[in-house]
């Protein structure tokens, strides 16, 4: 049985920041691998000015390649669209029923995990990871037993930053 950290997101574009947490949750949360989940498509972000799906899949799978410890999963781009992490994680305990899987998320979806669709099944079945982010409160409810906080510096990038700064350049 492994321990897979699941880490998913838009990665438009996937950058250091995103390593650095994957590496953390590795070493703190004792997992075998970690997998980048790449979303075709987030209910919660507005996809105006987000490369193509299959472009990011090829450049996440480009940026990891020197990490064996990473996987590229393209698991929800065979699920229906949006993308919901509680069907996500279904579909991969039904393919991999021997394994563990751990959801990773940032503080700043901690703030909104109560509009995920099925919140509490996820909170009810899998253990959850929280890295901090800049401008988040970054705190778990003493209710939410499964949640804990990854012990992570905050990292001051994030890829609507640097999307935005590719715009300004062009």
């Amino acid at each position: 049985m492994k321990r897979i950290g699941i880490f998913g997101g838009t990665f438009d574009p996937i950058h250091y920041g995103h390593i650095s947490v994957a590496e953390h949750a590795l070493r703190q949360a004792g997992l075998d691998e970690l997998w980048f989940v790449v979303s075709p498509h987030n209910p919660l972000k507005n996809e105006e000015g987000i490369k193509e799906a299959g472009q990011r899949l090829l450049e996440a799978r480009k940026a990891l390649t020197d990490f064996p410890e990473f996987k590229v999963s393209d698991i929800e781009f065979d699920l229906p669209r949006p993308s919901y992490m509680a069907q996500t994680l279904r579909t991969l305990q039904n393919k991999y029923p021997n394994d563990n899987f751990v959801l990773i998320i940032g503080g700043d979806n901690l703030e909104v995990f109560e509009q995920w669709k099925d919140y509490r099944f996820l909170l009810a079945n899998y253990d959850i990871l929280v890295y901090p982010r800049s401008g988040s409160a970054n705190r778990v409810p003493d209710e939410w037993t499964r949640i804990s906080m990854l012990d992570a510096p905050l990292m001051d990038v994030s890829s609507t930053q640097i999307r935005k700064a590719q715009q300004r350049k062009k």
